[in-house]
């Protein structure tokens, strides 16, 4: 396992980031790309997993560790010539594949659990959402991005009982602990992941409140290949600036700017200019007051 430039990535490899690499190096401002090639899964760790879980992977999940072994994807931005992390595109190895929901929060005894919650949600239907994953036994919940901590991508099992089914979904979970559906299949969460560039927060744009201003800021400066437009609309009451990359990211060498200094008067000059006026003024406001006699 070891990070690579794009010149030295195999074909295979360059086929498995969809040429993405060449999109990001020919990106203004962007100064790191790197891809950590990992080997392909052992095909026991697969069923050692499986047996584990008590559920199979699907097929093209199984083909992909089969492939390669998670997946993991960086790149930077240039500020004042010092790299700065931006986008990141992770998938969990399969022995990172955890599950979530039934350990203790705070590993203590009879600690809260992520089950617990199921209680205070709301399960309210709604059309255009399917059915929401539950913490309980339910359902079967797997971590496959850890987002940075933004969140969390996660492999679904919905139906459980009387046994785990073959059916599975691919979900985003917020910081809020609220469920966003994203896609039916892992092949297509992954053309997701390598679509959007693994721009920060990304995920987002699958939920109802969106992206946030600094995120949508990297969104109008690096638009991802499938970019919705309606994204990048300004609300009414919202300010985004429109950065120009090309312009950010441009070195200029600035002039310096040379102050003149006015002369300075002596002292005693002003003070004299200053009393002459204030002389003058009574004088001509008296004038101005004074009435003509009429003459006889």
């Amino acid at each position: 396992m070891e990070d690579k430039p794009y010149g030295s990535l195999k074909p295979s490899l360059d086929r498995l980031t969809l040429g993405v690499i060449r999109i990001l190096e020919a990106s203004p401002g962007v100064d790191e790309v790197t891809f950590v090639e990992k080997e392909p899964a052992e095909r026991h760790s697969i069923v050692s997993w499986e047996q584990k879980n008590s559920c199979v992977l699907p097929e093209d999940l199984k083909n992909f560790y089969l492939m390669s072994d998670g997946f993991h994807m960086t790149w930077s931005v240039k500020f004042d010539d010092n790299p700065m992390p931006l986008g990141s595109m992770v998938i969990n190895s399969i022995s990172k594949l955890s599950r979530l929901g039934g350990s203790s929060a705070y590993a203590l005894p009879n600690a809260p659990t992520l089950a617990d919650l199921e209680d205070d949600m709301d399960e309210e239907g709604n059309e255009d959402q399917p059915e929401k994953p539950h913490f309980d036994s339910r359902s079967l919940i797997f971590e496959l991005d850890p987002c940075n901590g933004n969140g969390k991508v996660c492999l679904v099992y919905k139906h459980t009982k009387p046994v785990v089914t073959l059916d599975t979904e691919i979900w985003f979970l917020d910081r809020a602990l609220y469920w966003h559906f994203l896609t039916d299949t892992f092949t297509a969460y992954y053309r997701l992941l390598i679509t959007h560039l693994g721009l920060p927060q990304w995920q987002y744009a699958f939920t109802s409140y969106g992206v946030s201003p600094q995120a949508k800021q990297w969104f109008n400066m690096y638009k991802p290949i499938t970019i919705n437009t309606a994204l990048l609309s300004e609300e009414p009451d919202s300010f985004v600036n429109k950065l120009d990359p090309n312009k950010v990211f441009k070195s200029k060498n600035k002039t310096p700017v040379i102050k003149k200094k006015l002369p300075s008067q002596p002292g005693g000059s002003q003070k004299s200019h200053a009393s002459t006026t204030s002389s003058k003024t009574p004088s001509l406001s008296g004038n101005s007051l004074r009435k003509r006699e009429p003459q006889t």
